[in-house]
């Protein structure tokens, strides 16, 4: 065996390098984890998995509405008794992009823009008429909120909510600067599933079984319908599971196609 003094200074420097530079260094079986808002009830006990995991994931923001939690009222997943909890997360190193401002869902095209239906806002459940520039500024609009809440930029990566897009949609969004993020069909988690037709368990069996390298693995910060919550129960199982397996987690500024997307337009 070749002692350390007996290695080329090349490896020498190596060893020297940070932890988290050789973790990063070492994930040649990567996983991108992304998660987007949600009703926020269990979002600081995923921020404690992914610290204690020592994960980074991808977060899309919306303004949806919340559960109170703790000290924080119920309100908005962007309002202002969250901003210290997106500002650490930001310090934490993990990577952001946009879910539209008020969940806007695309419905159909239309002469000029989309029709759509907003899940959060003042106008939740109405069915919307929206033109191009105006779905721009809804994606645009949380990347402002963020650089705001953190002193940092977001990166021109957005998933349009629900997964639901058009030709027609997705070449808006790039003509505004925005690049789309959907997840793979392995990493389709289910946690936004009917609870008692799909519990934790099997959930959590399906995606072991599943998931493979490269994909990109989708989860939310709780849902309103879900009546036994897939996080955080599952999330560190399948974590340390997947890592098990050999995989390891980066975020999708390491991914071969979204991590060449630069800082969000303003």
């Amino acid at each position: 065996m070749r002692r350390a003094s007996d290695l080329p200074w090349r490896w020498g420097a190596w060893l020297l390098l940070s932890p988290a530079v050789l973790a990063h260094a070492e994930c040649s079986r990567p996983v991108y984890l992304t998660i987007d808002t949600g009703h926020m009830g269990v979002a600081p006990s995923v921020a404690d998995v992914l610290r204690r995991q020592q994960v980074k994931a991808t977060f899309f923001l919306a303004n949806e509405r919340t559960q109170a939690v703790g000290a924080r009222p119920a309100g908005a997943s962007l309002d202002a008794h969250w901003a210290g909890w997106w500002r650490q997360l930001a310090a934490d190193g993990h990577d952001f992009g946009s879910h539209t401002w008020d969940h806007v869902i695309w419905q159909a095209d239309a002469p000029g823009g989309f029709r759509m239906k907003p899940t959060a806002g003042a106008q939740t459940g109405q069915r919307l008429s929206l033109s191009s520039a105006a779905y721009c500024a809804q994606i645009a609009q949380p990347a402002a909120r963020f650089e705001a809440m953190t002193g940092q930029r977001m990166r021109a990566i957005f998933r349009a909510p629900g997964g639901k897009t058009s030709p027609a949609l997705l070449a808006t969004a790039r003509a505004c600067g925005w690049t789309h993020v959907p997840w793979t069909p392995n990493g389709f988690l289910g946690d936004e599933l009917d609870s008692d037709r799909h519990p934790n368990a099997a959930l959590l069996q399906r995606a072991l079984r599943s998931v493979k390298q490269g994909d990109i693995l989708l989860m939310h910060l709780g849902i309103w319908s879900r009546q036994d919550p897939w996080a955080p129960a599952v999330l560190e199982p399948l974590i340390a599971g997947l890592k098990a397996r050999g995989l390891c987690f980066e975020t999708l500024r390491a991914h071969p196609v979204h991590g060449q997307v630069g800082a969000a337009p303003r």
